[in-house]
């Protein structure tokens, strides 16, 4: 189910299946200029960079975007009929790759307002089910998440922790966990192993970036 999917940096994604997806595209090594789609979580900097942006986008790349991101969408050049806006709790279609939205905010700190309406992403790639968490605390609306795959953070300080991110997926049970959010910014490898040691035997962790 991980084959072709990579982990960048940070919360960096990048899968490779039916059509080539970046997620949050931060700290690209060198121009690509590859990406069918690119989905973004959120507007902070390490997540929605136009400089790396710029280094996957191709002429016919399609953007999914939250709403309030529209007007920085088309600042960047790209034209509104390749940019998909998007609010939470709802499913969508690009490029034939159906996708769900999920809440992702915090609920004992302030980086993330739920007010802000930003997201999470289910992508549905050949029946397989990835849930990217995004910036987000544990939440009522991610503890009914049901997925095969879920990148969940587990960096602290403006997202989940290693026990909260543990505590998250042996509720939901995906049949493969990957720690993301660490390593760059905030948090560091040993939050991904300690993540790794408190999962239940049956879910399968995999450690994707280095």
């Amino acid at each position: 189910m991980l084959e072709d999917i990579q982990v960048l940096c940070h919360s960096s994604i990048k899968i490779n299946k039916e059509k080539v997806i970046y997620i949050d595209s931060f700290k690209i090594d060198k121009n690509y200029n590859d990406a069918d789609i690119i989905f973004i979580t959120h507007d902070h900097y390490d997540h929605y960079s136009e400089e790396d942006i710029d280094k996957v986008k191709k002429a016919n790349t399609v953007i999914i975007v939250p709403e309030k991101l529209l007007t920085k969408a088309l600042r960047n050049g790209f034209k509104q009929d390749y940019i998909i806006t998007v609010v939470p709790n709802q499913k969508y279609m690009a490029e034939g790759i159906e996708f769900t939205t999920v809440p992702a905010y915090n609920t004992n700190k302030q980086f993330h307002p739920k007010e802000n309406e930003w997201v999470g992403y289910i992508i549905e790639i050949k029946g397989v089910k990835y849930y990217i968490a995004g910036d987000t605390d544990i939440t009522e609306e991610n503890k009914r998440i049901k997925c095969d795959v879920a990148f969940v953070p587990v960096g602290g300080t403006y997202t989940m922790d290693f026990k909260e991110a543990t505590y998250l997926i042996n509720e939901i049970k995906p049949k493969i966990a990957v720690p993301i959010h660490y390593g760059s910014i905030v948090g560091t490898n040993q939050d991904a192993i300690n993540f790794s040691k408190l999962l239940h035997p049956e879910i399968e962790c995999k450690i994707l970036m280095k």
